[in-house]
């Protein structure tokens, strides 16, 4: 049986609920808290892997922007890193995501061929 409680009912300010970690904390606590802070992404499943590594791989590339003899490294780890998150927008079904990496795979990838591979192949 369930039963619909309005948001700002303190009748489940009492109850106790326990975290993944073994913390105790009410529904008021929660609630009312300005110290726990609640994320509102998904943590510890493949999306939270996937979305801290193309991190990784983007900052990465973001510190040899603009380093003599570094562009390619640059654009493969970008590359990497908008790719990742384009995968992450697919599993979050998150819209802006897919529509700014998706275009930054484009733009990534025409400029690697334009710049490294075309040049190569003639």
């Amino acid at each position: 049986m369930s039963r619909i409680v309005k948001p700002h009912s303190e009748k489940l300010d009492d109850v106790i609920i326990e975290t993944a970690k073994g913390q105790e904390f009410t529904v008021g606590e929660i609630k009312h808290s300005s110290r726990i802070q609640k994320s509102a992404t998904p943590k510890q499943d493949l999306s939270w892997y996937i979305k801290w590594t193309a991190s990784i791989f983007i900052l990465a590339s973001m510190s040899m922007r603009g380093i003599e003899g570094f562009q390619m490294y640059d654009l493969i780890l970008s590359l990497i890193g908008v790719a990742g998150w384009m995968w992450v927008g697919f599993l979050w079904k998150d819209r802006a995501l897919i529509l700014l990496n998706g275009i930054g795979i484009i733009l990534f990838t025409r400029t690697l061929f334009q710049d490294y591979i075309g040049p190569w192949l003639l």
